[in-house]
């Protein structure tokens, strides 16, 4: 074999070894994105139009989430939590519009004492996607009954619904202790 064979053989093998390493490294991140966002990643997939949009956009999700300083809370708070979480089920009976507007502001206030920004809906949506994808379509859907309820067009039954979704935020968030 000469020379120039040899060559060319060796750059064929280092290109394929290349273009190999490059589509596992590729198919391993992906992989990760979809276990850690879980139904998100499929969502902002569909969202942007295209993987590789929407797996920067996740991944931009994860730098700034690994910025935040997410803290645990301590056993007597996330007591206190739960306590006020009851209340907030039992006002359901009389008050069905009250309840889910301070299931919402109760969500959002223990997002922020984890350490989460509560500025802007859409801004919480991306943060919780980190390491709560796995509920974040309930979270989506009791803020539209949220909405909704405010301008008097929600249902007993959807009303119902947001507690439901709200609750299993709710009680992610409250367990969830890892801190970042």
């Amino acid at each position: 074999m000469s020379t120039n064979s040899l060559i060319a053989v060796i750059v064929v093998a280092a290109v394929v070894v290349i273009a190999l390493t490059a589509l596992l490294w590729t198919l391993t991140r992906r992989r990760h994105l979809r276990e850690r966002f879980g139904p998100e990643y499929e969502r902002t997939v569909a969202e942007r139009g295209d993987k590789r949009s929407a797996e920067r956009d996740l991944r931009a999700r994860e730098e700034r989430h690994d910025r935040l300083d997410i803290k645990e809370l301590s056993a007597g708070r996330r007591h206190q939590y739960a306590d006020e979480w009851s209340g907030v089920q039992q006002e359901f009976v009389d008050r069905p519009e009250g309840s889910v507007e301070r299931a919402d502001e109760l969500v959002t206030r223990l997002m922020g004492e984890r350490g989460y920004p509560t500025e802007g809906f859409d801004d919480q949506l991306r943060d919780l996607s980190v390491e709560h994808g796995r509920t974040l379509e309930e979270y989506r859907a009791a803020h539209a009954v949220k909405v909704r309820s405010g301008a008097g067009k929600a249902t007993t039954e959807e009303l119902r619904g947001a507690m439901v979704h709200y609750r299993a935020l709710f009680e992610e968030l409250l367990s969830d202790q890892r801190s970042r």
